[in-house]
């Protein structure tokens, strides 16, 4: 298994965390992955939904579109499949793509699981055993070399598990200060991946309606909303989808240049890699933003 600084190395300082692309085609996907790619972005990250394409069906459907860029489940939940599925099939799709796929791996949430008929307790335990599981697994293909994994992690015990056990950590929906903070709960080697949500749009009012359409749905989950109140929001912040100061540090909006300071600000306070997800109406909006923050100098700033 490759070490944390050729991960690193590989991943790149900056990716795209994909949503709105998970919606479309496999052919329109492909085309967009591709030219994601030629934008020089380092990793595409893909996510995993009850009603949206399984977690490693989907990377394969990126993998055999590009070339060179990794793609990581963003993440894969583990309440979906079980261990032995998820090491063998990150595995084959690690041998397949030339060590570019990334396994981030996550316990979702309450809401999420229980549908499934699942009873969501001790994420940290549930977690744990599922590594256990997966290192006990015995993959009888080839294999140069297993796939990297990481975790969704947002508090002490997760990103304690994250630093333990696997590559690096995965957080999403997190305000800059968290960065230091886990860098500083991780130590300087695991892979820290930070997900920045951004707007690109200068209109105040306007770019906080778009980003406050997307708070509105995370502060409802109680994995999100205790990870703020752990750094300080009250619960007057983060009702009705999120005071502005709130939605400002969540959702960085304006211009270019905004997005490329706060990105900047992830790698200062101790990101290696941060994956930048644009709110836009429309898939083919969405790349616009890309093709506008690469050409602003955000992949070489």
């Amino acid at each position: 298994m490759p070490d944390a600084a050729a991960l690193k190395r590989r991943m790149g300082r900056v990716g795209v965390w994909n949503a709105t692309l998970s919606a479309e085609s496999a052919s329109f996907e492909r085309e967009a992955a591709a030219e994601i790619e030629s934008l020089g972005f380092g990793t595409l990250w893909v996510g995993e939904s009850p009603t949206g394409k399984e977690a490693l069906a989907h990377s394969a459907i990126l993998l055999e579109a590009t070339q060179r860029m990794l793609i990581a489940t963003g993440i894969a939940n583990v309440w979906v499949r079980d261990a032995t599925a998820a090491s063998n099939g990150a595995n084959a799709l690690a041998e397949a793509f030339g060590g570019r796929f990334v396994l981030g791996l996550g316990v979702s949430h309450a809401p999420t699981v229980s549908v499934r008929g699942h009873d969501y307790q001790r994420p940290v335990s549930v977690m744990r055993s599922y590594l256990d599981a997966m290192d006990a697994t015995e993959y009888s293909g080839p294999l140069p070399e297993p796939a990297p994994r990481m975790l969704a992690a947002l508090r002490t015990r997760m990103l304690e598990l994250a630093a333990q056990r696997t590559h690096g950590a995965h957080p999403y929906f997190v305000p800059l200060e968290h960065t230091a903070r886990a860098r500083a709960i991780l130590g300087p080697d695991p892979v820290l991946a930070p997900e920045q949500t951004v707007v690109l749009d200068t209109d105040p009012e306007r770019a906080r309606q778009t980003a406050r359409r997307f708070t509105s749905f995370y502060l409802r989950l109680p994995n999100y909303a205790n990870n703020l109140r752990d750094l300080g929001w009250d619960d007057k912040d983060l009702a009705n989808g999120g005071s502005d100061a709130l939605v400002d540090a969540v959702v960085a909006w304006g211009d270019p240049e905004t997005i490329i300071e706060r990105v900047r600000a992830h790698h200062d306070a101790g990101a290696d890699h941060v994956c930048v997800q644009p709110l836009a109406e429309t898939a083919d909006d969405m790349m616009e933003h890309l093709r506008i923050l690469a050409r602003s100098g955000l992949i070489s700033g």
